[in-house]
């Protein structure tokens, strides 16, 4: 298959080289001379416009968006349309609102897939989740894309219409918002605690055969061996996207209560506005290890 890849940062560059080594062609742009050369060098077809890009495809086109939320899709989506039909695909790859996801399917000329994209700069080497909204036949016409991006035929699945993709992945955030909360508090209570504890070594234990292991906790395992099990000078400021937001702007429409969730995001919140929790230095800290996303630190 070919595929027009616009958006080569970290996550983009990672469609491009896991698409490029299960086999298919890419053709990739970005605003950034830089990343198309990268991309170029891993073996990519490059293009210096989106215009261009769009002549290098072959009639259907399949092209994959992963460009910032927000104004960046609908500038991109503006530029495309010209150039596209019922027979053309369009993935974006983004932490979208579901509801503009909704409203870009309905005035997009090709079909257009939401794809919730879960796994940060990990999947460069495992794979993604992917998350997939839109029409079933252009989920199937992209499934040997999504085998090569995702962690395998098992990594991805077609949630559903427009927009149900980013839905998913919009509460997939929130509940990561609450797992880290979770973990920080634990790890706060046993930092504070009777003991003198080594964490790294507590993060260990739980992490091989207990009820709450996961890959969140051997990120706090990475955090107190590299940081040390006071954290060193990691600040108590937790940044974040929108999307916590629109999970709890969304639960309050459908009176659905999400007290843990709701929580996690008000912790964020208030970290940005003091500096003296131990669990929000952890959930900055994890915000590094799985999306490496700078970290604040205590001057």
């Amino acid at each position: 298959m070919q595929l027009g890849v616009i958006g080569l940062g970290r996550m983009g560059q990672t469609v491009v080289d896991r698409t490029l080594a299960a086999g298919h062609d890419i053709v990739a742009f970005d605003l950034d001379a830089e990343a198309i050369a990268t991309a170029a060098d891993a073996g990519a077809e490059p293009a210096d416009s989106i215009d261009d890009l769009v002549d290098r495809l072959g009639a259907d086109k399949r092209i994959w968006l992963m460009v910032p939320a927000g104004e960046a899709v609908d500038v991109t989506l503006e530029e495309l349309e010209p150039h596209l039909d019922g027979d053309d695909v369009v993935v974006d790859g983004g932490n979208s609102y579901f509801e503009d996801s909704v409203r870009r399917a309905e005035s997009c000329p090709a079909a257009y897939l939401d794809c919730g994209t879960s796994g940060g700069p990990a999947g460069a080497e495992l794979g993604f989740s992917l998350m997939v909204g839109g029409p079933e036949w252009a989920y199937d016409e992209l499934t040997p894309v999504f085998d090569a991006v995702a962690t395998g035929p098992d990594g991805h699945e077609r949630m559903g219409s427009a927009g149900s993709g980013h839905y998913v992945k919009m509460v997939h955030n929130g509940v990561e918002y609450a797992l880290m909360q979770a973990y920080g508090e634990g790890f706060e209570l046993l930092h504070e605690g009777r003991y003198d504890l080594d964490l790294e070594s507590v993060a260990s234990v739980w992490n091989n055969g207990a009820v709450i292991r996961s890959w969140l906790l051997e990120l706090c395992e990475e955090a107190f061996r590299e940081e040390g099990t006071d954290l060193g000078d990691v600040a108590d400021r937790v940044e974040g996207g929108s999307t916590g937001t629109w999970t709890v702007q969304e639960a309050l429409e459908q009176e659905v209560p999400l007290p843990l969730i709701y929580t996690s995001l008000a912790e964020r919140f208030g970290s940005r506005a003091d500096d003296g929790r131990f669990s929000r230095r952890l959930a900055n800290r994890l915000r590094y290890g799985f999306g490496r996303h700078e970290v604040p630190r205590r001057e």
